[in-house]
């Protein structure tokens, strides 16, 4: 959705600027494109600051359209040096510059962050469902699914609270998950209000093309004042040879540039993605209950007909805490609560670090994506953003000025899109299901 605001925006601007600007235009073409292509690298990741792009561009549109404006004089690249230097002062372009940097840095640093902590998510789940069961784990299961079968009560179902303690000794490692995993969601609704309230990311980048007709639309009526306030400060140029050039017969008329607005679209994706947000906050603890209900069909907590692992009645253990260090006492499953999963704890510090950048991105402040090296993020290959979502991830470009650092995991292939928070239960179903298959073969 945020590119595709960017898309429209670029068309529209090759669309019109032929024809309200001419030569202005045509003459300058590159220093659009490179706009729009230094924008989409931000987006996707890409050792760009922002502000200084933003500088750039107005630097060398200034620089061009000063030249094509005044093509009687012999204009070096030192007067122009010393033209740049007064730019700030003279405003050539009104306020839009500034204006716009203010805005624009805001809702890109915001719609970025936003997108990436969906990727986070996702690889977290992607990256725990692939963690192995324990032997002891496998075990339990067989016992909790299968053994009934062999004391001839087949269509005795497994006691919930049973059921319960042999899940949550399995994924006792993945129960760790939820403080952090709940800060994440908590960060993503509060960006996801700033995207679609103060930041206005559907205003300000949808509209970027009109942004900048009207900053050259300042210079052209200001033309003159300007430029004898750059002759004041820098000094009179040499007259050029070449005489003039065809710059003033340029085509000055009106073409009306619309925003079509799509602030409903906005608003409904963010209301969609928020509801799923909260709807995933407790995603890891409630884990086993949805399992034994949906995977293992245990009896109800009373009933005193279910299979308790010994035989049919009723189970009279407690039913054990949530996360390893709850698991000292599981009866069911053997846990050493003194060696956590390296993989997880991997995880739970992504989940830690994604969520600080959403802070920085919810007060506007920028952070710069670096790719972590697999033993630090424990990621496989992959780019930080899938091509259907951020596009094929570009080289990086130095920057004078660099934004906030932080390591974050090397995304595999997973889009972005309203079903995507959707399906993320799906894994650990998976994994517990070849797990019970396993078990199944295990025990023929």
């Amino acid at each position: 959705y945020f590119q595709d605001l960017l898309n429209k925006s670029e068309k529209a601007l090759y669309d019109a600027f032929p024809s309200m600007y001419g030569e202005l235009y045509t003459q300058n073409m590159k220093v659009f494109k490179d706009l729009y292509s230094e924008l989409r690298r931000y987006y996707r990741g890409s050792n760009i600051n922002l502000e200084e792009a933003l500088n750039e561009f107005w630097t060398r549109l200034l620089e061009r359209l000063f030249k094509l404006m005044n093509p009687q004089y012999h204009i070096t690249d030192e007067y122009l040096d010393c033209m740049v230097k007064h730019a700030e002062q003279h405003k050539p372009f009104g306020e839009v510059p500034r204006d716009l940097k203010v805005k624009a840095t805001r809702a890109f640093i915001a719609a970025r962050s936003y997108a990436q902590g969906f990727l986070v998510g996702s690889d977290v789940v992607k990256k725990v469902s692939q963690v192995s069961l324990s032997h002891e784990c496998t075990r339990a299961i067989m016992k909790l699914m299968y053994c009934p079968h062999c004391r001839g009560m087949s269509s005795v179902k497994p006691c919930n609270n049973y059921c319960l303690n042999v899940v949550k000794g399995c994924l006792a490692n993945q129960a760790d998950l939820n403080t952090e995993w709940k800060y994440l969601m908590d960060s993503l609704v509060v960006v996801a209000d700033r995207i679609d309230g103060p930041y206005n990311v559907d205003t300000v980048i949808g509209t970027i093309h009109m942004r900048i007709a009207e900053a050259i639309s300042n210079l052209q009526e200001n033309k003159d004042s300007i430029t004898a306030k750059v002759f004041q400060g820098c000094g009179n140029p040499k007259i050029s040879t070449k005489g003039s050039s065809s710059e003033d017969k340029k085509r000055r008329g009106k073409v009306a540039l619309e925003a079509k607005s799509s602030a409903q679209a906005l608003e409904m994706l963010v209301l969609d993605a928020k509801g799923n947000l909260t709807a995933l906050k407790t995603y890891w603890i409630t884990l086993p209950g949805s399992l034994c209900s949906k995977r293992v069909m245990a009896s109800s907590a009373a009933d005193d007909k279910c299979w308790n692992g010994m035989t049919k009645g009723s189970y009279l253990p407690e039913v054990m805490g949530d996360g390893l260090a709850n698991q000292i006492n599981n009866p069911e499953v053997e846990v050493d609560i003194t060696k956590p999963d390296m993989t997880i704890r991997q995880q739970i510090m992504q989940l830690k670090i994604m969520t600080n950048r959403l802070g920085n991105a919810n007060i506007g402040n920028d952070v710069d994506f670096q790719d972590a090296s697999d033993d630090m993020s424990g990621s496989g290959s992959g780019d930080s953003c899938p091509d259907d979502v951020c596009g094929k991830r570009l080289s990086k470009s130095p920057s004078t000025r660099q934004p906030e650092t932080h390591a974050i995991p090397k995304q595999s292939g997973h889009g972005i899109n309203g079903a995507s928070s959707r399906s993320l239960p799906s894994a650990f179903l998976l994994l517990l299901s070849v797990a019970f298959i396993a078990a199944q073969h295990l025990w023929r």
